[in-house]
């Protein structure tokens, strides 16, 4: 899952390439866009989090993946909470993959 950080910083294709490296075949969800969590929001509301994030649990959801990463802990949070998949940051699997 790319961050709106990430995207308005243009790392996706660098973010892309370390996820290439981690695993054979990477997947970015149908449907991904802002998760809403936004710092303590998705504590707070967690129903914005869960509308934000519809489309995407949906397509998570249909898929058999053998992980599932984001860049920021907020949507981790936010995300394994709409998918009930367990979400890691992505060098947190870069370090697994390399150890």
């Amino acid at each position: 899952h790319p961050t709106c950080s990430s995207t308005r910083l243009g790392l996706d294709a660098a973010i892309s390439r370390i996820a290439q490296a981690v695993a054979d075949h990477v997947v970015v969800p149908e449907g991904w866009q802002c998760c809403a969590f936004a710092g303590d929001r998705g504590l707070l509301h967690p129903e914005l989090t869960a509308s934000a994030t519809r489309a995407e649990a949906l397509s998570v959801e249909a898929g058999d993946f053998a992980a599932h990463a984001s860049l920021n802990r907020t949507c981790e949070l936010g995300l394994t909470r709409a998918t009930a998949r367990v979400y890691h940051h992505l060098l947190e699997l870069l370090d697994q993959a390399t150890a």
